[in-house]
């Protein structure tokens, strides 16, 4: 036994060639049929009678899907393989509890391979007795038109209210196939003196009774059969899941929607959402509406009963439901709908916006993204042309208009109303900071008016608010020359309103950065919409522009009300500035704990503004003693600030940095955050060569390998002991993987042990995976991981099945890269001469 992990066992298989991989299958037999026992919920020995002799035919099954290997042993008729079949349905996982897979056809090809004859399948301990206990309704289908009567009658019983007419008769078809007309009698006698038998169609046993009575009761009943009618399996299966209360049944193919309306007439599909003392049945005919093509009958009657879960979940929702009760009661998510549906075509655009109101709730729901959309809602608005009034009154009639978006915009246009028109901003607003989204009225207008011209928009917003601008440029996307006009009209105060959120894009954050306004700069650098670099940038004075100056006092304002437990590294931006404001705020507020940084910030301040700038920190008595005692006889010394330089290098020489981390961390973290965090650089060069000198700590090595700057040399020697994996991604080799320090092929050559290196690959490319490591995905070629992988098992281990073995038995305990593995399998096997 090679006590390899079917995942592992399967990888192996797939890289040997085709010949290799049927003996080393072979070779593998004990393992490989504990892992499909595992997979198909089979025991070893009934996997091993269906898979047959020969590494072939594992390979075959290991790759098999679970359905097409458990309906090919469904096919071999034995009756103790089918009950273990039934049972397998089930996959129990220690993270997942027992939940039946759904099979549609494991059933029927049970039923066709039978033999009625053999007693183990009406015994005790047989199929039929267990599919009596456990299946759900619609399970039991297959067995209407089986062999066993017992069953059959048992099926058509519980059944019969939710069957069609034809399905119900083809069930009395093959009851009289299997028992005759005095058995189809029987049966019929038996559901009417039982009071809890109900077939749902008191004709259908005076049928029965005529058809027994008959000289030919097979083709008695088939002159009654509708031809033609539900005569796909998977359309009867799906009506009876619908029946059943299953959630998300696919539609069928083949479904016919004129049957299926037939069965609603016949039997309504239940659209109470409770029944009985309160218990949750869900709305049956709801699922039908999630189906496309679903009559608009059917899904205006379950609209009409719960309006508002309808217009989420159908696929299709008539136009009607938009102009009905419903919709002026707000029963229905516009938002949900009319994106969907404009989108499909199913909701002609410029009758949602002539036709469908209130306008407000229409236009935050509409898809802006959408050209037609756009075009549509453009054409609309030329009606308010270029004249500010127009547009002023349009936002003033919006929260209380019922009417549509073409009836609301009619209203502002035309001068003869009875109603008072706007000439200045209706409720003006300040803006806020943070920016917040437009809600209601304003989301509405926003949305509208970027549909405008650029002239009707050039026109306007100078009659904006400043919560309107704020919304414009912010969420908005307006042309340079409409966000001229807007500075035009509303100065620097729109730009700064701009910069107060996180949400800005490239292109915009740019713009703003390259003004160099105070105020700008003071709220990207407040509301995180800038990174580190440009923070240092700002705090050191530089402009983008070129040039410098000192830190404005904006900027220092928000230095002063950073929350320290969650923004002090916006302080330290400012450790190098020299800036005396900045430097005055930093030592006002922080602690500086490390030596070195102290020293930076003196060196910096003394450097721009010389001694005396120097003289005004060490005032605040903010330092420690000794450093300030030491520094102020540096101040009148001629090469005072060289000397000052120098006990900064002192402090940060890589010897003295490597001993202090590695020191055991405290309780506020690890010492190579705390470096970091105090703007410290690390001497990374040292630090390689400390691991490779082996003076480097693991624990030290492990958080620098977490830091997102960790030298990709330095990640490679540390690869030579890979972390266990772990539950999440967040352990340092996955982590450089994902940032793509790191690559697939690295793991393959240097992570040790092998292991460690195969699951974290194994992690990376697995298919469930893929969306928590969706940048190293991008990154990777998995076609070329596979080539290498395959090229290099191909040199060491080549076609010799033995070798291939041996690789697997040491893979649990091997020390070295898997490169050294492959190795070192093929040598054992084919040493040297």
């Amino acid at each position: 036994m090679t006590h390899s992990s079917p995942t592992v066992l399967r990888l192996a298989l797939r890289l040997a060639g085709p010949d290799t991989a049927d003996a080393l299958a072979e070779r593998l037999r004990p393992d490989l049929l504990a892992a499909l026992s595992d997979r198909f919920g089979l025991p070893a020995e009934m996997v091993e009678a269906v898979t047959g002799p020969g590494g072939a035919a594992l390979r075959a099954a290991l790759d098999a899907g679970p359905e097409a290997f458990l309906i090919r042993a469904a096919e071999t008729g034995d009756p103790v393989l089918a009950r273990a079949l039934w049972k397998a349905r089930y996959r129990p996982s220690p993270q997942q509890t027992r939940r039946a897979r759904d099979l549609p056809d494991l059933l029927p090809a049970i039923l066709r391979a039978a033999d009625p004859t053999d007693p183990r399948w009406e015994g005790e301990n047989g199929l039929v007795p267990l599919l009596q206990e456990e299946a759900s309704g619609f399970e039991l289908l297959p067995a209407l038109t089986g062999p066993f009567p017992q069953l059959l009658s048992y099926s058509l019983v519980r059944l019969g209210p939710f069957l069609p007419l034809p399905v119900a008769l083809d069930a009395c078809v093959a009851l009289v196939q299997l028992v005759g007309g005095e058995g189809l009698l029987a049966f019929a006698d038996g559901v009417e003196r039982a009071p809890d038998f109900d077939l749902g169609r008191p004709e259908l046993l005076e049928v029965m009774r005529a058809a027994a009575a008959d000289a030919d009761p097979e083709a008695f009943l088939r002159e009654r059969r509708p031809a033609g009618e539900w005569t796909d399996p998977a359309s009867l299966r799906a009506l009876l899941m619908v029946r059943n209360g299953v959630s998300a049944v696919a539609k069928p193919a083949a479904l016919d929607w004129e049957l299926v309306r037939r069965e609603h007439a016949r039997l309504p599909f239940e659209t109470d959402r409770t029944s009985g003392r309160g218990r949750q049945s869900g709305n049956r005919l709801s699922q039908l509406t999630r189906w496309e093509g679903c009559p608009d009958d059917l899904v205006m009657e379950c609209f009409r009963a719960d309006p508002w879960s309808t217009s989420q979940v159908a696929a299709e929702l008539p136009f009607e439901a938009l102009v009905g009760p419903e919709a002026a009661a707000g029963k229905v998510p516009f938002d949900e709908v009319l994106g969907r549906g404009i989108r499909t075509g199913r909701l002609p655009v410029e009758r949602v916006l002539a036709e469908v109101g209130p306008a407000t709730e229409v236009l935050n729901a509409l898809p802006y993204d959408h050209e037609p959309t756009r075009k549509a809602l453009a054409g609309l608005l030329d009606r308010l042309g270029t004249d500010p009034v127009n547009w002023l009154t349009c936002y003033a009639r919006m929260g209380r208009a019922r009417g549509s978006v073409a009836e609301l915009i009619d209203d502002a246009a035309s001068a003869d109303s009875a109603q008072k028109r706007s000439t200045t901003w209706p409720r003006p607003l300040e803006a806020v900071f943070p920016a917040t989204s437009p809600e209601a009225s304003r989301a509405a207008f926003l949305g509208l008016f970027q549909c405008a011209s650029e002239e009707a928009q050039t026109a306007v917003v100078p009659h904006f608010d400043p919560r309107a601008v704020q919304h414009l440029l912010v969420y908005g996307d307006p042309a340079p020359a409409v966000r001229d006009a807007v500075v035009a009209a509303h100065g620097v105060s729109a730009q700064a309103a701009q910069a107060a959120t996180a949400s800005l894009s490239p292109e915009k954050l740019a713009y703003l950065l390259d003004l160099d306004e105070p105020q700008v700069d003071a709220n990207l650098f407040f509301h995180r919409g800038i990174d580190q670099r440009e923070r240092e940038r700002m705090l050191a004075g530089r402009l983008r522009g070129g040039g410098t100056r000192a830190v404005p006092e904006e900027l220092l304002h928000v230095l002063r009300e950073a929350h320290l437990s969650h923004h002090r590294h916006w302080l330290i931006a400012g450790l190098e500035s020299g800036d005396l404001g900045v430097a005055r705020t930093i030592i006002g507020r922080l602690k500086l704990r490390i030596p070195a940084a102290r020293l930076r910030l003196l060196v910096a301040v003394w450097e721009r503004g010389g001694p005396d700038a120097v003289r005004e920190i060490l005032a605040m008595d903010r330092l420690p003693l000794t450093l300030r005692r030491q520094t102020e006889k540096l101040l009148d010394v001629p090469d005072g600030l060289d000397r000052l330089r120098a006990r900064l290098a002192a402090e940060e020489d890589p010897a003295k940095l490597l001993a202090f981390l590695n020191k055991a961390p405290g309780y506020d973290g690890d010492q190579a955050h705390k470096l970091t965090g105090e703007g410290i650089p690390l001497p990374w060069p040292d630090l390689i060569a400390a691991h490779r000198s082996g003076t480097l700590a693991p624990s030290t090595a492990k958080d620098l390998a977490e830091l997102a700057d960790c030298p990709r040399e330095l990640l490679l020697a540390l690869l030579s002991s890979t972390p266990e994996l772990g539950r999440s991604n967040l352990s340092w080799p996955q982590l450089a993987l994902r940032r793509g320090t790191l690559t697939p092929a690295d793991v393959l050559t240097h992570a040790a042990p092998a292991r460690q290196g195969l699951s974290h690959l194994l992690r990376l490319l697995n298919s469930s995976d893929r969306q928590a490591n969706q940048q190293a995905v991008r990154q990777v070629d998995r076609q070329e991981l596979r080539t290498r992988a395959a090229a290099l098992t191909a040199e060491h281990l080549g076609s010799d099945p033995e070798a291939w073995a041996v690789c697997l038995q040491l893979l649990p305990t091997f020390a070295g890269t898997l490169t050294e593995l492959f190795a070192t399998a093929g040598a054992i096997v084919r040493p040297p001469a």
